[in-house]
């Protein structure tokens, strides 16, 4: 590990003193960081100036990857250094590939994985690397994490974080903090229960299963079987997962289900403590009954983390909402308590994870749905409106200080200046679903596809610049 950290620095003085603009460095989880927001610091090689002669490679796959990818720069994988992507197809698949060759390093497969690719049994996650580098977690639709070698693809654990993987879905992506693997349970579309939300702590070194929250019947500690409980739904799907705050308190947002304030937390915020064996904070909007009879999750997103004592959080009603974390504090039932209400970019649903941009001192937000994007200022407590267009996209990503938003349905992948809105390129590819973009070391890296249609294909772009001459 030494001897790795001293040549990546050895190796990013010399493109430093050659004058070289792209900073070698890693992109472990989604969003970049736990707190997801999608906005890494520090130049990545890629500029408006030379966005436009980027040169794309499609890389075909045997699986689609609904989601986004991982990035470990000089990874040592079978015995050599290789700059190495690593995704979760949808039926489980977990493969690394050389970002520059395109070659297939490794390829871990579910051990019932033939059923799966037979079955509605899907998953949108992404992994997650292991602080050290040596290892990544990866979920699949079996109901399982497991921690992989990151040198050969060899399985170190799996642990089951459901007991009925045929309901409750894998669906966002994995989280690490405070030691703790974390990952969270869904439901598949149409809502077939029984199933709950759960938010699972695993131990990174043995895979044992430390904790779980139940966003229902969450007096009840452990996995349950769903049928047990007697409330049924209540998914944690945001595309973020767990969000977690400096001091590792960890953030999630459930979908349609009953709500009491006790046991019961269908369309809700919760803020629970970094093992997620306490509740400190809970929000639900007042019409929570109506949100539930009309299909209208509050928790098509993850809680966004915006800093100033608020997060925001969108919704399939079209709304974001911003909210005070000292309004909602505590484990009494807290309702309303809104500081603002702002319509989503294009009047859509919400289901993508917004960017947080900390830029000369100001914090911005920049979201999309599938009809908009748009930035707003937090300015005392309020978001102000900055800039919006009628682009639609998935989870918007702000890296070396361009803003790249790809447009799903619609395709292609454009490129803005975050501070104006000014489109800067649209780069040509295929289109997708939930996926979203990563730019690290000098590459745009980006999965095409839409796991609804069950394949065992797919397609990853990767740009970047054109050997120099």
């Amino acid at each position: 590990m030494a001897q790795r950290l001293a040549l990546c620095l050895a190796l990013a003085g010399l493109a430093l003193a050659a004058g070289a603009q792209a900073v070698n460095r890693d992109w472990t989880q989604f969003g970049d960081n736990a707190a997801r927001t999608s906005a890494p610091a520090g130049s990545t090689g890629i500029t408006a100036a030379n966005v436009k002669s980027l040169v794309r490679r499609q890389i075909p796959l045997d699986g689609t990857v609904d989601a986004s990818v991982i990035y470990i720069h000089g990874a040592e994988v079978n015995g050599a250094a290789h700059d190495t992507i690593f995704f979760t197809t949808s039926f489980g698949k977990t493969e690394a590939l050389d970002a520059d060759s395109g070659e297939l390093l490794w390829t871990f497969t579910p051990p019932d994985y033939a059923a799966l690719t037979q079955s509605r049994q899907v998953t949108n996650s992404t992994p997650i690397a292991d602080p050290g580098l040596q290892a990544i977690y990866a979920a699949s639709p079996d109901g399982y994490i497991q921690k992989l070698a990151v040198s050969d693809g060899h399985v170190i654990w799996r642990t089951a974080i459901t007991l009925l993987p045929l309901r409750e879905k894998m669906d966002s992506p994995l989280s690490f903090g405070s030691g703790h693997v974390i990952a969270v349970t869904a439901g598949y579309i149409g809502d077939r229960s029984p199933y709950q939300g759960h938010v699972t702590i695993l131990d990174p070194a043995t895979g044992k299963l430390l904790h779980v929250w139940n966003s229902l019947c969450s007096n009840r500690t452990g996995l349950i079987q769903p049928a047990s409980c007697p409330e049924s739904d209540s998914a944690i799907w945001g595309r973020a997962g767990a969000v977690q705050n400096a001091q590792g308190d960890l953030f999630v947002a459930t979908g349609n289900a009953r709500w009491d304030g006790r046991i019961y937390w269908g369309d809700s915020v919760i803020e629970l403590n970094p093992d997620a064996t306490r509740m400190l904070a809970n929000y639900t909007p007042a019409d929570t009954d109506e949100l539930q009879m009309r299909d209208l999750d509050l928790g098509s997103t993850s809680p966004v983390l915006l800093g100033d004592g608020v997060i925001a959080q969108g919704g399939k009603d079209r709304l974001i909402r911003l909210i005070s974390l000292a309004a909602i504090a505590g484990t009494q039932p807290h309702q309303d308590h809104e500081l603002q209400t702002v319509s989503t970019p294009g009047g859509q649903m919400l289901f993508t994870a917004p960017a947080v941009w900390r830029h000369d001192g100001q914090t911005w937000m920049i979201a999309a749905d599938g009809r908009g994007t748009e930035a707003w200022q937090l300015v005392h407590q309020r978001l102000i409106s900055k800039w919006r267009n009628a682009n639609g996209g998935t989870s918007p990503v702000i890296a070396g200080g361009l803003l790249y938003v790809f447009g799903g349905y619609y395709g292609g992948l454009r490129v803005y200046d975050p501070a104006t809105g000014r489109q800067i390129a649209d780069l040509p590819c295929g289109s997708g679903h939930w996926n979203s973009p990563i730019v690290v070391d000098g590459k745009i890296i980006l999965p095409e596809g839409n796991v609804n249609r069950r394949l065992t294909i797919g397609t990853l772009d990767i740009w970047s610049l054109p050997p120099a001459k």
